[in-house]
């Protein structure tokens, strides 16, 4: 049985106001205040792991850094993004929102075709899924994972829009058999749309064993398609010029993110 973070910093907090309490103290508040704030904040945290398991590293017997890719696919952004890819050899984990591909199967072909791997990132890309119910996450993850079906694929590696868990998700995800993928490095880029010195501030933070989380969107601005795969090239070039590999997520975490199905319904 999973026990959180969450769970034994109750069990600490509740205990703690006992004392207090049994005496008539005011103080027995106080370790209640600290458990309800951390619960407040510790969702903010996407390495944290507070609520859930999160896995946010690659093992650090690894002299690299994995590269992942949220939003998609987008039919302005991922064709190219592909193409840069291929370039330098590197293969990434795109985290996919489900209307999007029921929108663009084809880029989902192109994907995988090119050998990078698949992560789910719910259907709507509601950035305030985790204050609803767990019917709906489950909902909303589980409508990914029955479209990525048709493409023989099963995704194991679950990212919350913006990084955020809650209570809920870990009974989610245990029924559906994946786990939260986080990230430690990141520009941050707004969806594509703060791209001015984002490969600065990616290599400035960038170390051995981060996964990287970055945008497969078109950005907003006209013209901005070139100016962000040239800061993706910086980014991919700043890491070799730091000897690191870039890994295959599940060879980086050194477990599966990703497995091809039969032809049945999973």
């Amino acid at each position: 049985m999973f026990i959180s973070k969450a769970h034994k910093l109750g069990i600490i907090c509740f205990s703690s106001a006992l004392v207090p309490a049994f005496y008539g103290s005011f103080l027995a508040v106080l370790p209640l205040f600290l458990f309800v704030g951390v619960c407040m904040i510790a969702p903010f945290l996407p390495r944290l792991g507070f609520f859930v398991p999160v896995i946010s590293r690659g093992k650090s017997r690894y002299k690299a850094v994995s590269l992942t890719f949220d939003d998609g696919p987008d039919p302005f952004s991922t064709g190219p993004l592909l193409a840069l890819l291929d370039r330098h050899g590197v293969k990434a984990t795109f985290f996919v929102v489900g209307k999007k591909v029921a929108a663009h199967p084809h880029l989902i072909e192109k994907i995988l075709e090119k050998g990078h791997l698949l992560g789910n990132h719910t259907y709507r890309h509601d950035n305030f899924c985790m204050l609803k119910s767990s019917r709906y996450l489950y909902d909303e993850i589980n409508a990914v994972q029955e479209l990525l079906a048709v493409f023989h694929v099963k995704t194991l590696a679950f990212r919350p829009p913006v990084g955020i868990t809650n209570p809920k998700l870990q009974g989610v995800l245990e029924k559906l058999g994946m786990v939260t993928v986080n990230f430690s490095c990141r520009g941050p880029d707004m969806g594509n749309r703060r791209l001015k010195g984002l490969s600065r501030r990616v290599l400035k933070h960038l170390q051995r064993g981060h996964i990287v989380a970055l945008h497969d969107v078109m950005p907003k601005k006209d013209g901005a398609l070139l100016f962000w795969l040239c800061e993706i090239d910086k980014i991919l070039q700043g890491i070799k010029d730091r000897d690191l590999e870039v890994l295959p997520l599940s060879e980086f975490v050194e477990q599966p993110v990703m497995v091809r199905t039969e032809d049945e319904k999973i």
